[in-house]
Parts: structure tokens; C-alpha cells; sequence
């Protein structure tokens, strides 16, 4: 966790810093010329001021004094009205010592690694994973509607997106000029078809389409990459490159941002997930703030040490994606869990964590909540197609409620996989399939079915407290009318139980 330096300085080591300024006096700023012509538009479609202050450059006269007063400076922030800097202790003991210097954050070093996943699982036939990653969504819909996120604008950010300038599930993008900004903010260059290939997978699953199918839902949409992370180290200085982009993808009109990243032990503990501890959290929700629609992966813990989600899947304007299996529709081992450490609901939707995406040569089978999120990365760009006047948070919660377990929710799953006839108006009553039944002391869960489910055969309940917050849930397969027996008695007051099966939610309040 960065810490703000006031004490005990050593002569000699070199470390990387955020200073942060005083004021932005003196500054000129005109958003017409600074930001893209969609940018203005989001702005002014959010009602969010034109000339905020957060939108100002940082005074030049400042960073000017910096730069002469320390080893090197790297990423400006106009967000934070801050810079990043190289120097040793002893000028930052100087430094602090100039009166717009507010105060100033060690930024400090890692050496973690990119969490690799081999597929273990027995899963679905090939041809029928790569249908059903966009089915399960009810994608279908979208394209027989003639919805693939045309005329919207998303940013993605990733290790490198080797080889998508030549790659055969991009060529649409490249023939009708899609690709409409590249940086890499390690290299400080415009080029970024190079280094990881964790980028070209998860782009895929946005907007990739291979032999006339559909990798990801949102094929017509307008794409940015950015290069933010290191293709095996994981150094804290990852955080300053997602939070440049940010506001390289606000700037350039970016409507979404997808980023399948995620950063948790080897720099935070799990109570600093409070949605306003990490840099990179407090970036995404300041992206959030300017109308963009930031996406991000719950993270690839949920069967080790850690479990929780990583930053910044803990911010509260966050879309968190966590994983689920396409067997069962049930979450998959790896994904990582909520809520987060002051209790919030996470992950907020779910999709396939277990993908066909775009490999070296054709298409290749992966796993990871790097994947889901692209997919509903995806969803939300047709959404916004139909619906070009929605708001971001109008967006986020549009897309909550559009879940297929929806009012249901858990800590696994959110409100489950959002559910592409939500928006087409085509979804009819559904038929009760649950009751409660009250019994001396027992409430019984009765299927009302006249025959069970053959797959995805799972009744989902949980017992939220007066807070809104889960006591328990737990998820149970069925083999039986009675699928579940509960005692009353273990229930405190105004605790309120809530049972999902096949489309319907009931709720009963003790």
C-alpha cells in the first residue's frame, strides 16, 4: 500500500513516486480542441461538466521544478494532478519542501507473476463452447436484431495484442478502420502487436469473428488498445499505466473500458478491497465519473489463499465480472469470490470463464475470468447500440437486472449471466417453478415442476440480514420435489431468505 512520506530519508536509494500538486492555477484549458468529439458528447449526454477541474492539465511551471529536481518523471496525471517520478530520498526530502507539492506516495515494487491456467475440466464440445459463450448471453437475439455494438467506442487495456494486425478473427476491424487509437504506455509508442498475447484473446471475446462466427457479441464496435502491463512481472507501476490510459481512453471517447486485470497480494491485503484503497480503484472510479463504462475481472483466486477479488473489481462503480462454467452455469473454480472488505455486492454479473478465443494461428480453448469480462464487455456495447442515450451507472444497473438470476445474488455470482431480452422486450411471464412451504419449524423448498431439469439443474438461495448484506447462500443440485429443508428457528429476525430456481425467485421474510 502506498504510504505519504513526511520522515526519515535515506541518501541513496532510488525509487519510483507519485507527487501530488497543490492547485491547478494559472492553467488554460479548452475541451473542444482537447477531447475527441465523442468524449464532448459523453460528457454532455452525462450532464457532467465540460470544464471540470479534474479535466484541467497540470500547471507546466510545476512539473518544470520537478523534472529539474529529481532523476526522471513518467506519467502525468490530470486526473490526479500528480506525476510520477524516479528519484532518490534525498530530493524527494527537497521536493517536498516546494509549496504546490501537496504531498507525495512511494509507488512500490513487485515482482509477481501472470497467474497461467491449463484447462483441467472435461468441458463442452469445441464447436458447441465457441455457440454457446455468446448464446448463454442470448446473443442470438442481438444478431437476428442486427445489434453488434455499432457506433460505440471500447478501450481495452492489456499485456500487448500480438499479431491483431494480421490475425484472421480482426480482419473486419482492420478493413473498415476500426482500430481506432493503439498506445503502449510501457514503450511510450503508438505500436502494441507485440509482447503478450493475453490482449489478443480477450479482445477476441469482445469483438473477434472467425470463419462468419461470432467470437465475442460486439463485432461493429469502434476499438482502442493500450498496452499497460508487463508480460510476466507484475510491478506496482502497472496501476500508473491503467490509470494514463484511463484518461487516454476518456480523452479519445472511449464508451467502455474492458480490462481483464487485476491486483491483490503481492502489493494489498484483502481489507484494502474497500473500493477506495488501491490507485488503480480510485482510477476506474474516477472513469467512472466521466461516463465511461469500466468492465474488469473479478480476478483468478477463488481457489487459492487469496480468494477475493483484486483492485479494481472493488471499486463501486466497477462492473466486476466473475466466471462461471459452461457445464453447469455454476461458478468455476478459479473465480474469485466477493463481497467486498466493507461488505459491497461482488462480482456484479457473470459469463463463460472457459472460452474459445483467438490464438497464434486460428482459435485456440482458455479459461480465466480474463475472458467473461470481454464477453459482457461485449454485451455492453450492443446495449448501448440500442440504447445510445443510457448513462454508464444506468448502463451497470441495466445490466445487473438483466442477469438470469436477477433479484437473486450471491457472492459467486452476482445476479448471474445478463440476458439479451431484457433490452428486446421479448421476455414473457415465466411460469412458477418454486413455493416455500411452512412446516412446524421448517420452511421446505418445493419443485413445482413436473419434471426436473436434465442440466443445470441448481436451486440458488441465500439469507440476506437488515444491512442487505448475505449471512449464507449456498448453491445445491436437485434430485427431488422437496429440494430443500430449512430450519426456522436458525433464522434471526428480520433476516430475508431468497430462493432461485429455473427463472423464478421467491422471498420470504422471518
Amino acid at each position: 500500500m502506498a504510504l505519504i512520506l513526511s520522515i526519515s530519508f535515506s541518501l541513496t536509494a532510488q525509487n519510483e513516486y507519485w507527487v501530488y500538486f497543490t492547485d491547478k492555477n494559472e492553467v488554460e484549458f479548452n475541451p473542444y480542441t482537447f477531447f475527441d468529439k465523442k468524449a464532448i458528447d459523453r460528457r454532455i449526454n452525462h450532464k457532467i461538466d465540460l470544464y471540470n477541474i479534474s479535466d484541467y492539465p497540470v500547471n507546466e511551471n510545476y512539473l518544470d521544478a520537478v523534472a529539474s529536481s529529481v532523476e526522471a518523471t513518467e506519467i502525468i496525471s490530470r486526473w490526479f494532478n500528480a506525476v510520477s517520478v524516479f528519484a532518490y530520498d534525498d530530493q524527494i526530502a527537497s521536493m517536498l519542501q516546494f509549496p504546490f507539492v501537496k504531498h507525495v506516495e512511494q509507488i512500490y515494487s513487485s515482482n509477481g507473476t501472470l497467474a497461467l491456467f491449463k484447462d483441467t475440466a472435461a468441458l463442452v464440445e469445441i464447436d458447441k463452447l465457441l455457440k454457446e459463450q455468446t448464446t448463454s448471453m442470448e446473443g442470438d437475439l442481438f444478431e437476428s436484431n442486427h445489434v453488434s455494438g455499432k457506433g460505440v467506442r471500447v478501450a481495452v487495456f492489456d499485456n500487448g495484442f500480438k499479431l491483431v494486425d494480421k490475425h484472421k478473427a480482426f480482419e473486419h476491424l482492420r478493413n473498415n478502420n476500426k482500430i481506432i487509437k493503439t498506445y503502449d504506455f510501457i514503450k511510450r509508442d503508438d505500436f502494441v502487436y507485440d509482447y503478450g498475447t493475453h490482449g489478443r484473446a480477450t479482445l477476441s471475446c469482445i469483438c473477434g469473428v472467425y470463419e462468419g462466427t461470432r467470437i465475442g457479441l460486439a463485432s461493429d464496435i469502434e476499438v482502442m488498445l493500450a498496452r499497460t502491463e508487463y508480460t510476466k512481472r507484475e510491478p506496482f507501476s502497472e496501476e500508473k499505466y491503467w490509470l494514463a490510459a484511463a484518461e487516454w481512453a476518456d480523452k479519445n471517447g472511449a464508451d467502455i473500458i474492458s480490462s481483464s486485470l487485476g491486483y491483490t497480494h503481492h502489493r494489498y491485503f484483502i481489507s484494502d478491497m474497500d473500493g477506495k484503497t488501491s490507485l488503480v480503484t480510485r482510477a476506474a472510479n474516477m472513469a467512472a465519473s466521466k461516463g465511461m463504462l469500466v468492465v474488469n475481472s473479478m480476478g483468478n483466486e477463488g481457489a487459492g489463499k487469496w480468494e477475493y477479488m483484486g483492485a479494481p473489481a472493488d471499486a463501486d462503480s466497477v462492473l466486476s465480472i466473475g466466471a462461471v462454467h459452461p457445464n453447469t452455469y455454476y461458478h468455476t473454480s478459479f473465480s474469485s469470490f466477493g463481497p467486498t472488505s466493507d461488505k459491497r455486492l461482488k462480482p456484479n454479473v457473470t459469463a463463460f470463464g472457459h472460452v474459445k478465443a483467438a490464438g497464434s494461428k486460428g482459435l485456440t480453448k482458455t479459461q480465466g475470468t480474463s475472458f467473461s469480462c470481454p464477453l459482457v464487455a461485449g454485451f455492453a456495447a450492443c446495449v448501448l447500440q440500442l440504447n445510445p442515450k443510457m448513462t454508464n451507472m444506468e448502463l451497470f444497473h441495466a445490466i445487473e437486472k438483466s442477469g438470469n438470476l436477477y433479484p437473486y445474488f450471491d457472492y459467486a455470482h452476482g445476479y448471474g449471466i445478463p440476458q439479451a431480452s431484457y433490452f428486446l422486450e421479448t421476455e414473457g411471464e415465466s411460469e412458477k417453478t418454486i413455493r416455500i412451504e411452512e412446516k412446524e419449524d421448517e420452511l421446505i423448498i418445493i419443485i413445482l415442476n413436473e419434471q426436473l431439469n436434465t442440466e443445470h439443474n441448481y436451486l440458488y438461495y441465500h439469507v440476506a440480514n437488515e444491512k442487505g448484506y448475505l449471512d449464507k447462500y449456498a448453491v445445491i443440485e436437485v434430485y427431488q420435489k422437496e429440494a430443500l429443508k430449512l430450519d426456522r428457528n436458525s433464522f434471526g429476525k428480520g433476516q430475508i431468505l431468497r430462493v432461485h430456481y429455473d427463472g423464478n425467485t421467491i422471498e420470504y421474510k422471518l
